[in-house]
């Protein structure tokens, strides 16, 4: 059986309903979801340590795991809208407590942004390109969902990566996308199969 990693966004856990939905695609893998630590310089480690032993056929990160996802280097990973810049969004990440939107494996409800956390993203973003090799280059997909981040993180994405693709009429990251979009790449990708860039295709992969 083939081995999926899936890092959740910010906010989420090994709770997300993105994990459910990918298990009813997927019936063919075993799914591995875990809880990441809130601060990334306990959260970067964690994660490298835990894809070294699970070996997984492909990781998939959404948002802030898309970030971290694109940092597990020697993998195939799947970045579906890669939040690049967290320490940018003052909305998002701000002093103060926070609720999880789904409860933790060790029940937490609640986390406590400190500033040091928020500095901690930001060091961690100023090498998150660093030692990317040509096997990371050519076995990292971006998909990038319509919303107000793509024109900030897609031109990034596409500087570093081969394979990028723009969805604008696509709002939501739902089982729909998940089962047509996703779960199809996610087969091709694990079974060696050629990413062809017709010339249908072709458009798909450019700026939006």
């Amino acid at each position: 059986m083939k081995k999926l990693v899936y890092f959740h966004g910010f906010m989420s856990s090994s709770q997300s309903s993105k994990i459910g939905m990918l298990k009813k695609c997927l019936h063919d893998f075993e799914i591995v979801a875990p809880d990441i630590p809130v601060d990334p310089l306990l959260a970067l480690p964690f994660l490298k340590e835990l894809c070294q032993a699970e070996q997984p056929d492909v990781i998939i990160g959404k948002c802030m795991g898309g970030m971290y996802a694109l940092q597990m280097h020697g993998f195939k990973r799947i970045c579906i809208n890669p939040a690049f810049f967290m320490s940018q969004f003052s909305k998002i990440l701000k002093v103060g407590n926070v609720d999880f939107f789904n409860n933790r494996q060790d029940g937490a409800t609640q986390f406590t942004i400190t500033q040091d956390i928020i500095s901690h993203f930001a060091e961690m973003e100023k090498h998150q390109f660093d030692n990317i090799t040509n096997f990371d280059k050519n076995n990292t997909y971006g998909l990038f969902v319509e919303n107000e981040s793509v024109e900030m993180y897609m031109p990034v994405f596409q500087k570093y990566y081969t394979y990028c693709q723009y969805y604008s009429d696509v709002y939501r990251v739902d089982f729909s996308f998940i089962n047509k979009i996703v779960a199809p790449l996610i087969h091709q990708i694990t079974q060696n199969l050629s990413i062809h860039k017709d010339s249908e295709q072709t458009e798909a992969y450019e700026k939006p």
